[in-house]
């Protein structure tokens, strides 16, 4: 099978899958998807951009009820960011099914919103196992009907020290449910997981393309002081679209992001210590290109999904060879070519060599050439605005786009990407219309409605 209309799916799935633009399955969805439909438990090996999230997708979609009001299909994620993408992309799936209740429960959230929604039971719930162990303990979620129940890049979640919570979730929801487990790698302790919780499971490993080629791994010898320069002339330089930047310590994060600010460019730092909107709202500027760079740590960029991203510089040498594997493998994806970059100082030469020891080869060096401290702009090429309504509100991005393309004078093609959340709704625009796209709004309506708008 390779094509979706082989399967045993509902019109309306057909439909959405049609709309969507899927073609041909992607080799997890053709191996995990048959058994799935068939109520088999499933672990499968499967990296981000794979498939698998229309593979569980559909799957727990098609087993739905609509009529019956109780939770049906519970997904387990890592990180906020990772469950937001699932239940959007579940969302699109199940665009054809009227009256399906979909909840995203996240840990750096407030519980009052969540508890005001878990009032009427929903059919899906997207979460991370924190959050989620804490609604079933309080009984605010009821999950004695879930029949599908799935995890999500089950690896990072161990990885996060998740592995008690799943174990406790599992005794407070329904024994007679189909598991179905996601990891990007099958280490010892995924497969003790999968014997707790899964029931003769159908085995799903793909042979992915080897695209290690696609990535050019480079270090540059360089003293602790000189590197916030050498960085900003390799970014003049490279001129990459969006770059992700690597520190071990939080606090490097905040330093590093202000320096390059400084030096004019469009940088933003994340790590733990922010709060969850502000988080939130980095991610976003990112994503739209109203950022260009993304200043992390390696706890904080757990979970993202960044599609089309150049350049990945480790501005420290990762503590261990894992590490440094997962940094590289940020660029590169879907046959693209990327570039990973490491600065490496004389007392991080010993982290260098254990990370050339397990790659099995050496990585080209190069030595850093002085700069003429000159500040150049490389200001990204959009710019944020955020309007204080968002789901809630019946708000839409066709509405966003309606109010800027129509009183605002702008063109649709000044308009980048739109993300729409339950209070809150973010729009890039070209970073020399972004005034006149905020005075327009401020003074005009969206949708018929006056609402805060600010530029971030």
């Amino acid at each position: 099978m390779n094509t979706f209309n082989q399967l045993d799916l509902s019109p309306a799935l057909l439909a959405a899958i049609e709309t969507i633009g899927y073609t041909e399955m992607t080799p997890v969805q053709a191996e995990s998807l048959p058994p799935i439909l068939a109520g088999r438990d499933v672990m499968a090996e499967a990296r981000t951009g794979s498939g698998k999230t229309a593979a569980f997708g559909l799957g727990l979609l098609q087993r739905l009820d609509p009529s019956e009001i109780r939770l049906q299909a519970l997904v387990l994620c890592p990180t906020r960011e990772l469950a937001d993408q699932v239940a959007k992309a579940i969302r699109r799936l199940a665009t054809n099914i009227p009256n399906i209740k979909l909840l995203t429960l996240c840990g750096g959230m407030p519980l009052g919103p969540q508890l005001a929604s878990l009032e009427h039971d929903p059919h899906i719930v997207v979460g991370t196992p924190g959050r989620v162990q804490e609604h079933l303990k309080r009984g605010s979620l009821h999950a004695g009907g879930v029949k599908t129940f799935v995890l999500d890049e089950a690896d990072r979640m161990l990885d996060m020290g998740f592995e008690e919570a799943i174990d406790d979730i599992v005794k407070r929801i329904s024994k007679h449910h189909q598991t179905l487990l996601f990891s990007a790698t099958y280490p010892d302790e995924i497969r003790a997981v999968s014997g707790r919780v899964q029931k003769d499971p159908v085995i799903v490993t793909i042979d992915e393309p080897h695209t290690e080629t696609t990535i050019e791994q480079r270090v540059v010898e360089v003293e602790p002081g000189l590197k916030t320069d050498l960085l900003a002339r390799i970014l003049h330089h490279e001129k990459p679209e969006s770059t992700l930047v690597f520190c071990n310590m939080r606090k490097d994060t905040d330093e590093l992001a202000a320096a390059l600010d400084r030096l004019g460019f469009s940088a933003i730092a994340l790590h733990g210590d922010l709060e969850q909107r502000d988080r939130d709202e980095a991610l976003v500027r990112f994503a739209n290109r109203s950022c260009n760079v993304l200043v992390a740590t390696d706890v904080a960029a757990r979970g993202l999904d960044i599609e089309g991203l150049p350049l990945v510089v480790s501005y420290d040498v990762a503590h261990d060879p894992d590490t440094h594997t997962h940094r590289s493998g940020r660029t590169g994806r879907a046959g693209a070519t990327g570039l990973s970059l490491t600065l490496a100082s004389s007392r991080e030469l010993n982290k260098l060599r254990a990370i050339e020891e397990r790659i099995g080869k050496p990585l080209a060096r190069y030595p850093a050439k002085p700069g003429d401290g000159r500040k150049v702009l490389n200001l990204a090429p959009m710019k944020t605005l955020v309007i204080d309504a968002g789901r809630k509100d019946k708000l839409r991005p066709g509405d966003i786009l309606g109010a800027l393309t129509g009183d605002a004078g702008l063109n649709a093609s000044d308009i980048g990407k739109i993300d729409v959340y339950a209070t809150r709704a973010y729009v890039a625009i070209k970073r020399d219309l972004a005034n006149k796209a905020l005075n327009r709004l401020r003074e005009g309506k969206i949708k018929g409605r006056n609402f805060r708008v600010r530029s971030i």
